[in-house]
């Protein structure tokens, strides 16, 4: 029976994977201004839309479990906005942070597996 390539792999199975340290960057670079150009500007917007208060629903039962199921909604929406413009900064930065580590190396040098982690965890490498 074939090995699954998706589920049941190793850290030996991604041995010798190579990275464009330029295309990284610029990969970066876009990334990063695309998210400021075009994704927050309209996130503000959505977020504040979100935090919009709605009129209680009073004695009408059916219209306070819409309004709560409303504000559940408006809640996790703004979790996830917040969560995609925090979340794709991090990767940015990390792409950004391993890059540069690596920038001047020759072309023999390589990431360690550890530094790559490291940058994705926050941690700006080993």
């Amino acid at each position: 029976m074939p090995r699954s390539t998706v589920y049941n792999y190793d850290l030996s199975d991604i041995e010798g994977i190579e990275a464009d340290i330029a295309a990284m960057e610029e990969f970066a670079a876009g990334l990063k201004a695309d998210l400021e150009q075009n994704y927050v500007p309209h996130a503000n917007q959505v977020a504040e839309n979100m935090l919009a208060e709605l009129p209680t629903g009073g004695d009408f039962y059916e219209l306070s479990l819409f309004l709560y199921s409303h504000r559940q909604v408006q809640d996790a929406t703004f979790r996830n906005v917040h969560g995609y413009v925090a979340g794709t900064n991090e990767f940015a930065t990390s792409a950004e942070q391993i890059s540069a580590k690596y920038r001047g190396a020759d072309a023999f040098a390589k990431a360690k597996l550890s530094d790559v982690q490291a940058a994705f965890e926050g941690n700006g490498g080993a």
